[in-house]
Order: structure tokens, then C-alpha cells, then sequence
């Protein structure tokens, strides 16, 4: 485990916790190629399927510890071939105790380090808050897409009942879809506000909630 120490020998670490991160995605992705039943050769004609060849050679060096370097492009492509995410081969999380996430820092568990790589701790760094309103907005599109769809349904239904009873409870789904879709709105301007205003691109959005966006003024201006 790497300690503090003086300024040598938090030189020598460096390397030490590069090879610690080397090895855990080596060994990972040795376990998911086992897994899986791949020889070193199979998982090398995946990689170059997906655009990216990595030779078996490059594999096995990799694997046994002979490779010096480990390019982030190859962890990506190599995740895709395993059918994991890259995240998974440097934190495997459920398969080894622990992980360095950085130099001269104790070992952690491994979905400690993932939550930090993933923008999911409580760190609150600069680049947290505009995190949240894209996985605000990722959520609240989806509740709307979906409020809107049941809405649809339920208006359907109130026109076409002709049971007093199922009339009624129709009409009262449809008043809840149609609060669940002005709520579901109401997160979407929250969060494209915020985008916006601190200069992020604005996601997609479909045509049928074009109203979200306040409209657009530009030509007004030039007048």
C-alpha cells in the first residue's frame, strides 16, 4: 500500500500506482476474456472488428505484465469487445477488494473509485452541477415522453367510454398524466435553463415539446 513518505520515495510511487492501475485492468480483462472463453486471439479479432486492432501479442504482454503502456483507446475498445464498460476494467467492482485511485493515496474500495470516476461522489467539484442538470434533463425527458404517451391513451379513452364509471376514471388518469407531463416540463426548462446559461450545448428535443424553449427573438432583436 502506498504511504507518505519523503520526496524520493514519493517519486518512486508514481510508477508503483501506474502499475497498479496496469495490472487491475490486465487482470480484468483476463478474467472477462476466461469468462467469456475467448482465447487471446478471438478477443484481438473482436477489437479490430470494432475498428481498433490490437494485436494477440499486444494482449498477451498485456496480460502478463510485459507491456509497458496501456493507451485509454484500447481500454475503451477492449470493454466493448468484453461487452463491459471501461469503467468496469479499472474498477471492477466485485472482483478485487480494493484500488489506488491516485498516487501517495491509501487503497479504497473499488466502488469508492467509481463513484469518484463516474462524477457520482459528493467531491462537489466545479463540473458536478452541470453533470446533474444533463441527468436532469435525461430524466425529466423521459417522464415527459412518457406522461404524454399515457395522456394520449387516457384522452382516448374519456372520448370514447361510454361507461359512466370507466368515463370518470379515465378522466381522472387523464388529469394526472396531463400534472405529470406540466411537471415533467417544468424540470425540462430547470434544467436547459441552467445548460444554457453556462454555456453547455442544449440536448435534443423532440418536436412535439418544442414549447419548452422560450421562443426565439433573434429576428425581433435585429429590428
Amino acid at each position: 500500500m502506498t504511504q507518505h513518505g519523503s520526496d524520493d520515495e514519493d517519486e518512486d510511487n508514481v510508477p508503483e500506482w501506474a502499475d497498479h492501475v496496469m495490472a487491475t485492468v490486465a487482470n480484468e480483462v483476463r478474467r472477462r476474456r476466461k469468462e467469456i472463453g475467448w482465447s487471446a486471439q478471438e478477443l484481438s479479432d473482436r477489437c479490430e472488428l470494432l475498428g481498433h486492432p490490437i494485436p494477440r501479442n499486444v494482449i498477451a504482454n498485456m496480460e502478463s505484465g510485459r507491456r509497458a503502456n496501456l493507451p485509454l483507446v484500447d481500454v475503451i475498445v477492449l470493454a466493448e469487445a468484453l461487452w463491459t464498460n471501461p469503467i468496469c476494467l479499472i474498477y471492477p467492482v466485485g472482483y478485487v477488494p480494493e484500488v489506488q485511485r491516485l498516487p501517495l493515496q491509501e487503497r479504497i474500495p473499488p466502488w469508492e473509485a467509481l463513484l469518484w470516476f463516474s462524477a457520482q461522489d459528493d467531491a462537489g467539484l466545479d463540473d458536478h452541477e452541470m453533470l446533474h442538470r444533463q441527468r436532469q434533463h435525461i430524466s425529466a425527458l423521459s417522464e415527459a415522453e412518457s406522461a404524454m404517451a399515457g395522456e394520449g391513451y387516457a384522452k382516448y379513452a374519456v372520448e370514447t367510454e361510454k361507461d359512466p364509471v370507466r368515463r370518470a376514471d379515465a378522466q381522472r388518469a387523464h388529469a394526472a398524466f396531463a400534472e405529470r407531463v406540466s411537471q415533467a416540463k417544468e424540470s425540462l426548462r430547470e434544467a436547459r435553463s441552467y445548460i444554457s446559461s453556462h454555456g453547455g450545448i442544449l440536448p435534443y428535443l423532440p418536436p412535439e415539446l418544442a414549447d419548452i424553449d422560450p421562443p426565439d427573438t433573434d429576428e425581433e432583436d435585429d429590428i
